[in-house]
């Protein structure tokens, strides 16, 4: 990570009087019951809801109906946990400066108008807020919040019409929602009988944040994994340490961002720069802290309660079971998509099926059960039961094609075989009878995961073998591979340069510091010198224009390749001279390089890039021209050891390459993970000196591997 967090996670103690409250007050409560005030009074203090001492606060009331309304904060009979603020935004200040000085544990602000209009007056007002809450280490949610929820207690705080269905049963999920209305829209999923322990909003997050809320609910018992969708973050680092909390907690963390623009892409001076934006980042860091990214808003919560319910993968194997060939043949379509295996039963369950399903059937896996089964339920569990004892499966997945009362059984079948084995089933649910006969009772067995799309379902099964393989490989951080002397060698050479952007050699020289092999050259200022060069190097020979001022040689005309004579030396050295002369605004030139002409390969392109919030990030791709053209890149947080470089070749759509396409020589991929590595390690170290860094193409065959140019751009003051 790049800077150290302005403050550390809250922790829970810190926290549990704001979302766990003994004790409520409301401010702002009226006789007028559309008020925010009032609306979030009913909602907390509505028949079963919160059973705490709810207190209405409101100078201009001594009662509504029937219940004393009080004057102010300081006139209530005990100090209250936590109080929602629901007064016009000149009136704030004043209120939680009240609750500061009764010792409040934490206040909800729900006015607008502060900080996200961007007026200097309005942040001003807002970071007065804050500092009289931390003055008092009072916590403070918002401003510009819709509230939160916590379903266990009761407690409804907020001001809009918000789902609420009990507390919720065992294996719930935790919502966190950087937007309110996006997560009020999600939590309404308890319609349909997801279990929700929490759903908690930030607003402008002055104080508390989503990395916080994440913290909090990484140590609450009340759910088993946490589902998180938020738009960006000033301090990722501390969103990383929430999700360390999770990890150690045994929780998984999904997440789904919103707004996936690459930031910086179009400024970008190098390839690097183009392919590794900002949600590259975000991607590649949560991966490496085994956060389970979701594309798509519609699939947070199913992955979420799929990975709440799931227990680890006994295999990598899925099996699919329907009444419905069609079905059959979509899932494994998707199957297929997302990479999940799904193999032939094995000979005695094989055995099993065959007698159990017609001969007009299609016993296998997938498995065409035929709507035969469904008037026979003794024949239905035992395919079931067949397909999870079978130990070349980890999961079972069956489509809910109609939804009708006696279908629900079929539910109750699925989830014993599933609890009986230790695996998880799936039930897709395909009907558009959305909220039909059964579904409430899928959402709540604690062995069905319920998902609303087949492409949704396979995906989280490919992210649950993901995440069960990170699990296993966390270990010690690997060695480092460069020479403990290479820092400060690098970090002098660039110091050295005048240049904004390294010459291509200044930049190689600077990574053979850190043992990456790179081409041997000779700068020459004539056509004679580079005669004299070639000689020396011996042909056939390269040459290139040595131009801090052109950073990208094949658009400016400027570099010769495969030159075999020395009159096609001469040639070449007049002619990309020529072209360099004609580039604007007019270049420097150094002179021109003669490098031996290295034998064909595999190119492969490995760059990094300073992120302002994730710090250094190291990316791999296809070589040459193809890494913006293909934009087939795997991106990772810098340092990496010699596994994770073998696991980002192994993550490239184009990675057949490497295994010698069309003759070619294949790659011996563990000495390219070990250049990767060092490569790598050069990134880590010299953050605070380069903004971007492109190594393209190494040239790959065997054990050959080489660096035939370099580009490094320095920080900007």
């Amino acid at each position: 990570m790049t800077a150290t967090a302005s403050r550390p996670l809250y922790r829970p103690d810190q926290l549990a009087r704001t979302f766990a409250p003994r004790s409520i007050a409301v401010v702002g409560v009226s006789t007028n019951p559309g008020a925010f005030g009032s609306i979030t009074y009913a909602n907390i203090a509505g028949p079963g809801r919160f059973t705490g001492p709810v207190y209405m606060v409101n100078a201009k009331y001594k009662h509504i109906g029937d219940q004393p309304c009080y004057p102010s904060i300081a006139a209530l009979p005990e100090t209250p946990d936590c109080v929602f603020i629901a007064v016009p935004r000149d009136a704030v200040e004043a209120v939680v400066a009240e609750c500061a000085q009764r010792g409040v544990g934490g206040v909800v602000l729900f006015s607008s108008g502060f900080a996200e209009t961007g007026l200097p007056e309005r942040v001003a007002q807002q970071q007065r807020l804050l500092e009289i809450a931390r003055a008092a280490d009072m916590r403070l949610l918002g401003p510009n919040c819709v509230g939160f929820m916590n379903y266990g207690l009761g407690l409804v705080g907020t001001f809009g019409t918000a789902s609420y269905k009990g507390a919720p049963g065992p294996r719930a999920t935790a919502l966190v929602s950087q937007s309110g209305a996006v997560g009020a829209a999600l939590a309404q999923a308890q319609e349909h009988g997801l279990a929700l322990s929490h759903m908690l909003t930030c607003g402008n997050a002055s104080d508390i944040d989503v990395a916080d809320q994440v913290a909090y609910l990484a140590n609450d018992p009340a759910c088993q994994a946490i589902a998180c969708v938020f738009e960006g973050m000033s301090e990722p680092s501390r969103f990383l340490a929430a999700a360390a909390l999770c990890r150690e907690a045994g929780k998984p963390l999904v997440v789904h961002k919103l707004g996936t623009s690459a930031r910086g892409a179009q400024a970008a001076v190098s390839h690097t720069g183009s392919v590794a934006g900002s949600q590259a980042a975000y991607r590649a860091a949560f991966e490496q802290a085994g956060v389970i990214m979701v594309d798509e808003l519609e699939a947070l919560l199913d992955t979420t309660s799929f990975f709440g319910k799931a227990p680890a993968p006994q295999a990598r194997g899925v099996a699919v079971a329907a009444v419905s060939g069609g079905a059959c043949i979509l899932l494994a379509d998707k199957a297929e998509l997302h990479g999940v295996d799904l193999p032939h039963p094995a000979p005695a369950t094989m055995a099993v099926l065959e007698h159990l399903i017609p001969e007009y059937g299609a016993p296998g896996n997938p498995c065409d059960m035929t709507a035969q089964v469904l008037s026979a339920p003794q024949q239905l569990h035992d395919c079931f039961e067949a397909l999870m004892a079978d130990p070349q499966y980890g999961a079972l997945v069956v489509p809910h094609t109609f939804a009708y009362a006696p279908a629900t059984a079929r539910i109750e079948t699925l989830g014993k075989a599933a609890a009986e084995h230790g695996k998880i089933a799936c039930n897709v649910w395909m009907t558009q009878h959305l909220e039909g006969p059964g579904a409430i009772e899928s959402e709540q067995n604690p062995h069905v995961a319920t998902f609303r799309s087949m492409n949704h379902c396979m995906a989280a099964l490919a992210a649950w073998h993901k995440r069960d393989d990170w699990l296993r490989a966390q270990g010690p951080a690997p060695a480092r591979l460069s020479p403990a002397q290479a820092h400060e060698r690098a970090a002098a050479l660039i110091d050295a340069s005048p240049n904004a952007t390294l010459t291509e050699r200044e930049g190689k020289e600077a990574l053979a510091a850190y043992g990456v092999p790179v081409v041997r050259d000779r700068l020459t200022h004539s056509a004679e010198e580079a005669v004299a060069a070639a000689r020396e190097v011996g042909l056939p020979v390269v040459m290139k224009v040595e131009s801090p001022d052109i950073p990208h040689k094949t658009e400016a005309g400027v570099i010769r390749l495969g030159l075999k004579t020395e009159d096609e030396v001469r040639a070449a050295f007049a002619q990309v001279m020529r072209n360099a002369q004609t580039v604007m605004p007019p270049a420097r030139i150094a002179g021109v390089l003669v490098q031996p002409m290295v034998p064909q390969g595999t190119e492969i392109m490995v760059g990094a890039r300073i992120d302002p919030q994730f710090g250094p990030m190291v990316v791999v791709g296809l070589g040459g021209i193809f890494v913006e053209l293909l934009k087939d890149t795997a991106v990772r947080p810098a340092p990496v050891g010699r596994q994770e470089a073998l696991k980002m070749l192994g993550e490239l759509k184009a990675q057949g390459a490497l295994n010698g396409f069309r003759g070619a020589q294949p790659v011996d991929r563990k000495r390219l993970a070990e250049v990767i590595a060092r490569i790598s390690e050069f990134a880590a170290d010299q953050r605070d000196r380069i903004a971007e860094l492109d190594v393209n193409p190494l040239i790959c065959a065997g054990g050959r591997i080489i660096a035939v140019d370099a580009l490094i751009a320095k920080q900007t003051p």
